[in-house]
């Protein structure tokens, strides 16, 4: 079993930029051009190359950089049967911008099947060394079933599910089986991004789920309920972390809000190993909530935004880490980016220069502080 595990004193979140030529192949695949072996070739060559440049920069987590997906949560939940998809031209609001997505929702009941992304991590898997360990990116079960029950999406979901109850059920029971199939194809590294805890803290969250005649206590309970259903019977040696967003399109954000009102369930509750966490500004608030992380966690301070080429003032970030770990103890801390610098294909304003600029910044931040 390989000592290095995820998250590292200096990690990433896992989405990286795309190079033109790869966004150039999955245009030419969408309009007919090439096939889809040729498509998955230029994948290949892309990813082995950024594992490549992972590597370089002295990083010791390997991530695919999300090459082979179109969005870091939609292609995912396509890989399960009962779920269709469609493309509209709908999409959602964000910060002064409009996320073109796409339409993704139940045509049955949600069912395991050999899902692809097993087979994308078998890919990556291969670069792993002495000195690097693999960690595959996916959506928390608790997205699957926001993205299940949001106004568009409901009436078709309560054909195949009578209570949002059954519907965690088969979303949790189906997370446990992909889970296990990543686990057999050599995957100790797992982490589910969430944006569901991001989009309910502040309180225009709170005048939202108030005008839908929603408790938003009962909807951090079903949260809290389909990952952590998902995450039973999670294999000993298998680390799984959650990385708890506000949204991260095209350098925009969905929601502002602190921690505070969440705190008492994913931060004390949610039984994963550790928290990536984003406080690159203000919108996130103080640490204070931090001290309701159980004693079991970690947690990724990401205070290197992922949105902006500027760098940030190293003494400024260590200064932020030392302040954090007034509520937990420093040697639980790891330093990261705030989220992805590309959830979906179309990427954040910002350069691969300035992508590992940034990098080179936590490392060097991390190993001042941790050596």
């Amino acid at each position: 079993m390989q000592k290095i595990t995820s998250p590292y004193r200096y990690d990433f979140v896992g989405s990286f930029l795309r190079p033109e030529n790869l966004k150039q192949a999955r245009k030419d695949y969408r309009a007919g051009k090439i096939s889809k072996e040729q498509l998955t070739a230029v994948e290949d060559a892309a990813i082995r190359e950024l594992v490549a440049k992972q590597k370089q920069a002295g990083y010791h987590i390997i991530t695919d950089g999300e090459y082979r997906r179109e969005y870091w949560h939609l292609d995912f939940m396509w890989g399960f049967a009962g779920v269709g998809h469609e493309k509209t031209g709908g999409g959602v609001q964000f910060n002064g911008e409009m996320a073109d997505l796409e339409d993704t929702y139940l045509t049955g009941k949600v069912k395991v099947v050999p899902h692809p992304f097993v087979t994308y991590f078998q890919f990556l898997k291969q670069f792993e060394d002495d000195e690097t360990v693999a960690k595959y990116t996916i959506p928390a079960p608790a997205q699957m079933f926001q993205q299940m029950i949001v106004p568009q999406n409901f009436q078709s979901t309560r054909e195949f599910y009578a209570t949002n109850e059954e519907l965690i059920h088969d979303i949790g029971v189906a997370y446990q089986e992909v889970i296990r199939q990543f686990y057999d194809a050599g995957c100790r590294n797992l982490q589910l991004d969430d944006c569901t805890w991001g989009a309910i803290v502040g309180n225009a969250a709170k005048q939202r789920y108030q005008s839908f005649g929603i408790d938003l206590e009962d909807v951090k309970k079903q949260l809290l309920a389909v990952n952590n259903l998902a995450l039973e019977n999670k294999p000993a040696d298998m680390v799984i972390t959650s990385h708890i967003c506000r949204g991260n399109y095209h350098s925009t954000f969905f929601t502002s809000g602190p921690y505070d009102s969440v705190a008492d369930y994913v931060f004390a509750q949610e039984n994963v190993d550790a928290l990536l966490l984003e406080y690159d500004d203000e919108r996130s608030g103080g640490f204070e909530p931090l001290a309701k992380v159980s004693p079991n966690k970690k947690v990724v301070l990401g205070l290197i935004t992922s949105k902006k080429p500027e760098l940030e003032d190293k003494q400024t970030v260590i200064a932020r880490i030392h302040e954090a770990a007034k509520y937990i103890p420093l040697d639980r801390l790891c330093l990261s980016p705030q989220c992805g610098f590309a959830s979906c294909e179309i990427g954040n304003k910002l350069t691969e220069a300035d992508e590992w600029a940034k990098l080179a910044l936590v490392k060097e931040i991390a190993e001042e502080v941790w050596g």
